[in-house]
């Protein structure tokens, strides 16, 4: 049973930019790439990250949508414990303009210059199934249903 809730996790979070997406190819190998929520941070038990059409990471997700995401937080000072997070869940591709606009930060025109009209543009949106963490010495498992916590036993 985890000791932390969803909600406490997300405020962990709350500072991390990057995460790692591993998704698995047509030959059934794992591919992994790093992809910028673009401080979308506000984990609730799902996760948002622009690419292309033509990109390994939406064929991959076209044919098999588990995926997972992998965050680190950065080590503070001296002393400091890290902290690292797993998602393993499932991958939907959205081309609604309307998700995008939800989902846009004015940083993401250094990527796609075109904005949320940038052909051939895709909202990867992540659904967590189970999430892991590790904070320093303490690590717990919660799993998630529809954005909320399933409750053990």
């Amino acid at each position: 049973m985890a000791d932390k809730s969803l909600a406490e996790l997300a405020g962990k979070m709350k500072d991390i930019d990057f995460a790692v997406l591993s998704t698995r190819t047509e030959n059934g190998a794992i591919a992994a790439r790093p992809m910028s929520n673009n401080r979308d941070v506000e984990f609730d038990g799902d996760a948002y990250f622009f690419t292309c059409d033509d990109s390994r990471t939406v064929a991959d997700i076209g044919r098999y949508p588990q995926v997972g995401l992998a965050y680190q937080a950065k080590s503070g000072m001296l002393g400091m414990r890290p902290f690292f997070l797993t998602v393993e869940g499932r991958a939907a591709l959205i081309r609604d303009k309307g998700q995008f606009a939800a989902h846009w930060t004015k940083d993401l025109e250094a990527w796609f210059e075109q904005g949320i009209d940038t052909p051939g543009l895709v909202l990867v949106k992540v659904t967590a199934e189970r999430v892991h963490y590790w904070d320093g010495y303490d690590e717990g498992e919660i799993k998630v249903s529809g954005g909320r916590e399933v409750a053990e036993g």
